[in-house]
C-alpha cells in the first residue's frame, strides 16, 4: 500500500470513520474510498453493500473486471446505561459479538467491579461518563436501561444529537409516552424520537434478564445489518433535531 493511501486510511480510522480500499488485482493499483464519498464512486452500489455487510473480498465491477474491496470500519461501540441485571446478561453476549462495551451508572451500589468483572465500568452521571468515553457517533449503539429519567434521558439526548446507529430504551409503552413528552419539550421532533427502539428489544416474548438481553442484541444486530449505519453516513444531518 502506498504511503499516502496508508496515511489517509489511518486518518479515517483515527476519526472513527469507515473507508474502503479498492485494489485492481490485474495491476495492483489501489485507491481509498471514504464512506461519505461512496455514492459518487463508479463502484458505489458494490461498495455500499460491502460496507453494509462488513465483509472484504473479491467482487466483479460494473465493467466485468475483478476488484478486491477491503472494508475498514470502526468497531461498534455499545454504551449501556444502567448497571442492572439485564446489563449483566448483556456483557458476555456483547463480548462474543465483538462490541466495544462500556457500562455507565452513577449508582455505585450497582456499578461495582464485583458485579461487572472485566468490563469498562464508569460510575458517573451520563454527561460526565460520555465525556470520558469519547464522542458518540454513527458507529455507536446506546441502550438506556435504568427506568430513571434522571439517568436515561441525558444519555438518550446525547445519542439522538450524535445520530447514533442504534438507540434503545427500557420501559413500557406508557413509560415511553412520558419519555416522548420530555424529549419533545427538549426540542426533538417525532422523526428523531422515532429512532428510539422502545420498548427495547425484538418482541420474542422475553421475560428473564438473559432473554431480554438476547432480544436487545438481536435488535441491535438487525439494525446495523440493515444499513442503519450507512444511512447515517449518507445523510448525517438529515435526522438530527434538538441539537
Amino acid at each position: 500500500m502506498r504511503l499516502d493511501t496508508l496515511s489517509a486510511l489511518n486518518a479515517e480510522r483515527a476519526a472513527r470513520r469507515a473507508a474502503l480500499i479498492v485494489t485492481d488485482p490485474g495491476d495492483g493499483s489501489q485507491r481509498l474510498v471514504r464512506a461519505a464519498a461512496i455514492d459518487a464512486d463508479p463502484l458505489g452500489p458494490l461498495l455500499r453493500e460491502r460496507l453494509r455487510s462488513g465483509r472484504s473480498g473479491l467482487a466483479e465491477g460494473p465493467d466485468g473486471r475483478p476488484v478486491f474491496v477491503a472494508v475498514h470500519a470502526p468497531p461498534v461501540r455499545f454504551v449501556v446505561v444502567g448497571a442492572v441485571h439485564i446489563s449483566q446478561a448483556l456483557v458476555p453476549l456483547a463480548g462474543q459479538l465483538g462490541l466495544d462495551l462500556a457500562v455507565i451508572d452513577p449508582r455505585t451500589a450497582f456499578a461495582s467491579p464485583e458485579r461487572f468483572p472485566g468490563v469498562r465500568l464508569i460510575a458517573e452521571w451520563p454527561d460526565k461518563a460520555l465525556e470520558e468515553i469519547g464522542p458518540l457517533d454513527a458507529y455507536t449503539a446506546l441502550a438506556a436501561l435504568t427506568h430513571d429519567p434522571k439517568i436515561d434521558d441525558p444519555a438518550l439526548v446525547a445519542a439522538l444529537r450524535a445520530d447514533c446507529a442504534y438507540i434503545g430504551a427500557l420501559g413500557s409503552r406508557k413509560t415511553h409516552a412520558r419519555r416522548v413528552e420530555r424529549l419533545t419539550a427538549a426540542g426533538f421532533d417525532a422523526a428523531a424520537i422515532g429512532r428510539i427502539h422502545a420498548p427495547i428489544g425484538l418482541d420474542i416474548g422475553a421475560v428473564s434478564p438473559a432473554e431480554i438481553a438476547l432480544s436487545i442484541l438481536a435488535q441491535l444486530v438487525a439494525t446495523l445489518r440493515k444499513g442503519r449505519i450507512e444511512d447515517r453516513i449518507k445523510a448525517p444531518d438529515a435526522a438530527r433535531a434538538g441539537a
